[in-house]
């Protein structure tokens, strides 16, 4: 994302917050970063100055980078959070991590969504997403930092939604990874991630959220993606799930964070706390924790009672 904004103007100047300099040739080496993209380990130079911050580390470790950098954050500096998951043990979303760890509760937020592969977003090639804010005229300002000719970005104000969207999608992943694994074909593919779409609905209304978000762009387009397509490393974990390979061995050969595996343990206190039936996100957790097989948890779902389908 640094390198897409940096691309959108010349004269823009671009830091980049990173442990190592070197690791765009690690995961893009077939692509250069634009002349005015500067990487950095220091915190105070990068952030000197800075109009806006967009925020990529992993959920489970943003609070400890948030509160190493706290120093030389403006108050009034607008974070945008590409981070998609939830905290594992306080249940906490970005929304709430990044104004907490800055004890700073007034600091401008925006959540950005959507269906955006990293490699697909360097090759231009064209998507939509959505930026949502409490703050609309915030909302505005960073559609225009971010809208270019192949990428289109849509406003909204339920950041809830665009938040539960984005955590949920890669638990579902994970699911759908699994289906895969296991062989068990297409249509099976398609029930549990409508199954899955349903549930994440439930439970984002029932937090706040509203529908038509977790059927637009940072919901629904978000899981086609992260279901559908084998460069999602959430679903690649289920895949391996599957074939019958262990969650431990899966993990320690990644050098990439699946955000899925460490969302999947909050899904069934999310599901305890607002009460809403989620049996195959809380599947998902069961295997994380080993309690179920892929193979005992589909036969669990598949005997689950028929359900009279409601208007």
């Amino acid at each position: 994302m640094a390198a897409h904004v940096a691309n959108r103007k010349a004269q823009m100047e671009v830091s980049m917050l990173v442990r190592d300099p070197a690791v765009c040739r690690k995961y893009f080496p077939e692509h250069k970063l634009p002349e005015n993209v500067t990487a950095t380990s220091d915190a105070k130079t990068a952030l000197l100055g800075a109009d806006y911050c967009l925020h990529a580390v992993p959920v489970q470790f943003s609070t400890s980078f948030l509160e190493g950098i706290a120093e030389h954050v403006d108050p009034g500096l607008p974070f945008i959070s590409l981070s998609k998951g939830l905290e594992l043990n306080t249940l906490r979303m970005m929304s709430q991590i990044i104004p907490q760890a800055l004890k700073n509760p007034r600091q401008p937020f925006i959540a950005l969504s959507g269906p955006s592969f990293a490699l697909e977003l360097m090759n231009k090639l064209p998507t939509a997403m959505v930026v949502a804010s409490k703050d609309k005229k915030l909302a505005h300002a960073v559609q225009q930092l971010l809208s270019c000719s192949h990428l289109r970005i849509s406003t909204s104000r339920d950041v809830t939604g665009v938040e539960i969207a984005g955590a949920l999608k890669n638990v579902l992943a994970i699911a759908a990874g699994i289906v895969e694994g296991m062989n068990l074909g297409n249509n099976s593919m398609a029930a549990l991630v409508a199954q899955g779409c349903s549930e994440i609905r439930w439970l984002a209304t029932k937090m706040g959220g509203k529908p038509a978000t977790i059927t637009g762009l940072s919901g629904t387009g978000d899981i086609m993606l992260t279901c559908f397509v084998n460069l999602s490393r959430n679903k690649r974990v289920g895949v391996r799930l599957g074939s019958g390979e262990e969650l431990e061995d899966i993990l320690s050969s990644m050098n990439q964070v699946a955000e899925g595996v460490s969302t999947a343990g909050a899904v069934i206190a999310l599901a305890q706390k607002y009460n809403v039936k989620m049996p195959v996100l809380t599947a998902v957790a069961r295997i994380m924790d080993s309690e179920l097989t892929p193979k005992k948890a589909v036969l669990e779902l598949m005997s689950l009672p028929q359900v009279i389908q409601t208007p």
